[in-house]
């Protein structure tokens, strides 16, 4: 049981840090600026910690300034305050991102006049179907092995999912529930300690005053692991934060 939990940790945890950190405070926002060659590896981590549930950078970034820009409108492509549940959320996100992997959605020019990182390569072999099916089943695997019962089977879908199961998360939670410190002319909340445990993502309203900034935590009993590892990265000259006047 300790192994199969430890594994469950382990990759939600990891898989979260490279959702937030690169494809979020970076792929996105620019958060900060690295070497190609640390962005290719982070593009690797990215791609090899999400696994089954991989999520192309350029898609998500571009889907990602979409939602910012039409923040809980018709517009905004995964607002909860236009689908009836979480799940058919996810399914119009799921249909939108895929057409912007297939580059088959005409895109308004001002969510790609910022950088976007993109590896052709890796995004078609990470999108691939097989791909993702070896990532399944090494994480079947690994189950049948340590798994003490079936039950513990059911976190499997998780594995599979895991990407979107994060992003529905805070895209629905974020924008439902909790608390906000600024008014922000949209549905943007908060949340404690939940903030925490989603390593900062959670503290969308904090995030939607100001998208520029790295830290997404304001209050003192706020805490962002994802910006505590930015800053190590930072001072450490893996990464460069870019520090911008505050709002």
């Amino acid at each position: 049981m300790l192994v199969i939990l430890l594994f469950f940790t382990i990759h939600w945890f990891l898989s979260l840090f490279f959702h937030s950190f690169f494809l979020h405070r970076y792929a996105t926002h620019q958060m900060f600026t690295v070497s190609k060659g640390w962005e290719k590896t982070f593009y690797i981590a990215t791609w090899l910690l999400q696994g089954s549930s991989f999520l192309v950078p350029r898609a998500y970034a571009i889907l990602h300034r979409m939602h910012h820009e039409y923040s809980d409108t018709k517009e905004d492509p995964h607002s909860p305050h236009f689908f009836k549940d979480v799940w058919q959320m996810m399914k119009n996100t799921h249909f939108l991102f895929r057409s912007l992997v297939k580059k088959q959605y005409n895109i308004d020019p001002q969510f790609t006049k910022e950088y976007l990182p993109v590896w052709d390569s890796l995004d078609k072999f990470g999108n691939h179907i097989l791909t993702r099916i070896v990532f399944a089943l090494i994480y079947i695997s690994i189950y049948v092995v340590f798994a003490p019962n079936y039950w513990f089977f059911l976190l499997l879908p998780i594995h599979f999912f895991m990407g979107a199961v994060q992003g529905a998360i805070v895209n629905w939670c974020g924008h439902k529930y909790g608390y906000t410190n600024y008014d922000n002319h949209d549905c943007s909340k908060n949340s404690s300690p939940w903030g925490i445990m989603l390593m900062g993502e959670l503290f969308q309203n904090n995030h939607h005053f100001d998208k520029q900034d790295a830290n997404f935590a304001k209050k003192s009993f706020e805490f962002d692991l994802t910006y505590l590892i930015m800053k190590v990265l930072d001072k450490v000259q893996i990464i460069s934060l870019i520090r911008r006047p505050a709002v």
